[in-house]
């Protein structure tokens, strides 16, 4: 059984901090909570008098051999630093999402990782979403054929008081970026474990509705993917009052649409079907087939997050760490997320597309066509 200790005691530190210190399902026998830590020891305080566990400076924390793995929900400009002083004290580490903010922080938690022999992970909970799940197999088993686009659709509003709430939030440092590093990672990643790596990105981005951030509120992208498959990206914190985040896959013989974490549409030509001159304009909705109903009902923290998709992959963390070998999304899987996002920024920033190899690495940026 792992030992957790968690770095970060705001909304997503109370959340995993719920998740473990009352384990179940998954987690039941593979996963405890130990303590908490915190750099508002008050607040630190209230969050383990709610968990029944201890509340800990940092260091003393990472000192504790009663410790096994650390979950590090601070920040995201500080997860390099925090995730490798617990990495090399000896602790498994698991790194809310963004894995950091740049690519080369990502490199140095990565080489902690290698250095400390300890296992590396990123939350990225919607890859345990089952709609997820069943787009990647079809995906894999060939059902939609080459995969020729990517849409990713992140349209949601934070008001002034969500950018207020927290003074690392809209700030290059701590929070990299602003609506794609922030809120449109998770999509992100998704569409890459769907459909493979961002290779080239060609964007814009703007501050268009939250004066005196330091970071964007729209960003927009054209995409290109390992596969030859184009993708297109809208992430925004400025499109009132919100809506969902979208998905979609499309191949030559099937598409798939994942929405607000659901499965919205499949289709697939099945075998020896012929697609049609005209296809189906979106008719022969195949989703149903392929949902299952869940084992329970859905369960939602306080916070809004559902129990499940965190819970999995709390549970393939710990396996991963028992059986030695990789979690579903680690490091290397966390890095390129980031470095999609890079490309993207640096795109916007220098008027250039930006060019990436199949790990996320610049490989050289070209002006645009005119």
């Amino acid at each position: 059984m792992l030992r957790f200790g968690i770095l970060g005691c705001g909304s997503i530190g109370g959340f995993l901090g719920r998740l473990l210190a009352r384990p179940d399902g998954p987690l039941r026998g593979r996963a405890r909570l130990a303590a908490v830590a915190g750099r508002d020891p008050v607040r630190a305080g209230k969050l383990a008098a709610e968990l029944g566990c201890a509340a800990l400076p940092v260091d003393e924390l990472l000192a504790r051999p009663d410790i096994d793995a650390v979950a590090v929900c601070t920040p995201s400009g500080t997860h390099a630093d925090l995730g490798a002083a617990a990495l090399l004290a000896g602790k498994h580490v698991l790194v809310e999402k963004p894995l950091d903010v740049t690519p080369e922080a990502a490199d140095r938690l990565i080489a902690a990782a290698r250095h400390s022999g300890r296992t590396l992970g990123v939350v990225s909970q919607h890859r345990f979403d089952p709609a997820t799940r069943v787009a990647k197999t079809a995906i894999e088993d060939g059902a939609l054929g080459r995969i020729t686009s990517v849409l990713i659709e992140v349209p949601l509003w934070r008001a002034p008081s969500y950018y207020a709430s927290g003074r690392w939030r809209g700030t290059r440092a701590l929070d990299g970026g602003g609506a794609l590093m922030n809120q449109a990672v998770h999509a992100v990643d998704l569409a890459q474990w769907l459909a493979g790596p961002v290779v080239e990105a060609a964007a814009h981005t703007g501050l268009l509705a939250h004066d005196g951030l330091e970071v964007e509120d729209v960003a927009t992208a054209s995409l290109r993917f390992a596969g030859g498959a184009l993708g297109a990206l809208l992430a925004t914190t400025a499109a009132y009052p919100g809506r969902t985040t979208r998905v979609a896959v499309n191949g030559e013989r099937g598409s798939v649409v994942i929405d607000d974490d659901e499965l919205a549409y499949f289709h697939a030509a099945r075998d020896g079907e012929p697609t049609g001159a005209y296809g189906a304009y979106g008719d022969g909705n195949q989703a149903a087939e392929h949902r299952t109903p869940p084992p329970e009902p859905p369960v939602r923290d306080r916070v809004g997050l559902l129990h499940q998709p965190h819970r999995d992959q709390l549970a393939d963390f710990c396996d991963a760490v028992r059986t030695g070998r990789p979690p579903l999304v680690d490091g290397a899987a966390g890095r390129r997320a980031v470095a999609a996002v890079h490309a993207v920024y640096t795109s916007a920033r220098t008027g250039r597309t930006v060019r990436l190899d199949d790990s996320g690495n610049p490989v050289q940026d070209t002006e645009r066509n005119p």
